[in-house]
């Protein structure tokens, strides 16, 4: 008896010293442990009415893009290259930018890889839960410690709306037959895994007119089948999707559904809805670093002068979502090249949860000050900005990359 004891204490405390490690799980170290995630994974086993997988085209702020995929080789010399460049590296995580059971050979190979090198990194993965049962001892043969799995609803009735069909075991199955499907596969994995000592966050996005008044009882229910904690995040409606022109929920809302479903278990609060190949501290991205440069460093040819203005911090990466900037970089291209001109100094136009997207005067102030100006380079935009923007005649381009790359595009993409 004295033995069941201690081992049950010596779990707990592995247990609790994991949740130390991982940023996502623990706030308390967002700002002093560093993730990597590894894009392997791109194919995906169901479709999303939410979801526009992308990692060829504008560098976006938001999950499910990436500016490349990797083999797991690639993957490896990533790894092998952050951990000479950041601080403190402790989670290897594969989020896509699909599902990473889809592609599950690839993420295997990827963790085995990367193992090899490095004993002590914890793993993670982001994924739907489909085939999160049948891979669950190949994961917990490769050390993994930490799934995230998506569940936003567990009405199917509800899923049904969220979700245009599944793909499992190559039968595409429609409606509410495949949203039953997936929660009886996402309530196994939860079981089983949660049995193992494997960390469970669910992430659910909350879609206004569909589960927004579900949440609640999601949270419940897998608190029940033993997740550890929960992360209820906005919808962001993705360009080419199926819900692109979704109403958005404002970030009062979520503050409020949090608060409220914080009596039931733990939620995850500081979230930034990370890209698939997102590096370095929550927050504070730097996968840029790690990635290719262009190959070349000429602009083509072009008749038009062009002036932009850059969301930016420092005048090296686009750091600085519209709402948030207290300056803007500005550029002119003089004889096909790019020169920065002047910064232009303004009142930010989000002030924090409770004030943001309210002060239509600041707005218009920024809209005037940014007038003689062809393109606005940002880390994101809200939908009432873009569009007022571009009822003035300004282009609008959402990317996370360095400005230098950015302005390439910019001109390139012409």
């Amino acid at each position: 008896m004295e033995y069941f004891i201690d081992k049950l204490i010596l779990i707990n405390i592995n247990k609790w010293n994991k949740i130390n490690m991982h940023p996502c799980f623990n706030a308390e170290v967002q700002h002093k442990h560093s993730r990597i995630h590894l894009p392997v994974a791109a194919g995906c086993n169901i479709s999303c009415k939410y979801c526009n997988i992308k990692y060829d085209c504008l560098h976006e702020s938001r999950p499910g893009v990436t500016s490349d995929i990797l083999t797991p080789e690639e993957a490896l010399e990533r790894y092998i290259i952050a951990k000479n460049k950041l601080e403190n590296i402790k989670v290897v995580g594969i989020a896509g930018p699909g599902d990473p059971l889809h592609d599950f050979e690839k993420t295997i190979k990827t963790f085995e890889l990367i193992r090899k090198q490095d004993g002590n990194i914890l793993f993670c993965l982001s994924t739907n839960g489909l085939m999160l049962y049948e891979y669950a001892d190949e994961l917990l043969k490769s050390g993994i410690s930490h799934i995230t799995m998506t569940i936003n609803a567990v009405d199917t009735k509800i899923s049904s709306g969220i979700y245009k069909h599944i793909n499992y075991q190559g039968n595409i199955i429609k409606g509410e037959e495949g949203a039953k499907i997936l929660l009886e596969k996402q309530i196994k994995a939860l079981k089983y895994l949660s049995s193992k000592n494997v960390l469970l966050k669910v992430n659910i996005v909350a879609i206004k007119g569909l589960n927004i008044n579900h949440i609640s009882e999601v949270v419940s229910f897998v608190k029940g089948y033993g997740a550890h904690i929960t992360n209820i995040m906005p919808l962001i409606p993705a360009s080419g999707s199926e819900f692109e022109g979704m109403p958005l929920i404002s970030n009062r809302e979520i503050k409020q559904i949090r608060e409220k479903c914080a009596a039931i278990m733990p939620q995850m609060t500081h979230c930034k809805q990370c890209r698939a190949d997102a590096a370095g501290l929550i927050g504070t991205d730097r996968s840029v670093e790690l990635r290719k440069k262009h190959a070349n460093d000429e602009f083509k040819d072009f008749n038009k002068d062009l002036m932009v203005a850059v969301a930016t911090s420092d005048g090296e990466i686009i750091d600085r979502h519209f709402g948030q900037a207290e300056e803007f970089f500005i550029y002119k291209s003089t004889n096909n090249r790019f020169k920065l001109v002047e910064k232009r100094v303004v009142s930010r136009y989000c002030t924090g949860v409770e004030n943001c997207n309210t002060d239509k005067n600041r707005l218009n102030e920024i809209i005037k000050i940014l007038n003689d100006c062809d393109k606005v380079i940002c880390l994101r935009i809200g939908t009432e900005p873009r569009n007022k923007l571009e009822n003035s005649g300004i282009d609008i381009l959402e990317m996370y990359d360095t400005v230098e790359n950015a302005l390439y595009d910019c001109v390139n993409n012409l």
